[in-house]
């Protein structure tokens, strides 16, 4: 992922934040899951800063949002504590995995610190400028 793009859906990302008056942590890393742009806006939480960085790695390292994620890693589920690999994954909404218009997969972008639908719905539209 070039940084011109990451930039591009930091910023699509912030401006969602602040429309819904929320304070959040914003991670975007490659394909390869290794960071290339992270804010945290005045007012979000520290404790989230590490939270935006394994929502997008698990998105990308799965290839699957955080929502869908957590489907399969609760205890009721198949991969109960699959969270536990790759150096520790999150599995609740507001990674989405950022796919190219031809459905290539460039990364992931990880929001945290808003409530659960408002981190999936703020990282869900900065991922849209990229298929726009």
């Amino acid at each position: 992922m070039k940084l011109s793009s990451a930039t591009l859906i930091l910023d699509t990302a912030l401006a969602e934040a602040q429309k819904r008056g929320v304070s959040v942590c914003i991670s975007i890393v490659d394909a390869a899951a290794w960071p290339v742009a992270f804010v945290r806006m005045d007012g979000a939480p520290l404790g989230v800063i590490d939270v935006s960085n394994k929502k997008a790695r698990t998105a990308v390292l799965f290839q699957m949002d955080s929502a869908d994620f957590a489907k399969v890693a609760h205890p009721d589920a198949g991969a109960y504590t699959l969270e536990n690999t790759n150096g520790g994954l999150t599995s609740f909404g507001g990674g989405v995995v950022l796919k190219a218009a031809d459905g290539t997969v460039l990364g992931g972008i990880g929001v945290s610190g808003a409530a659960t639908q408002d981190d999936i719905d703020i990282a869900r539209t900065a991922a849209d400028t990229l298929t726009a």
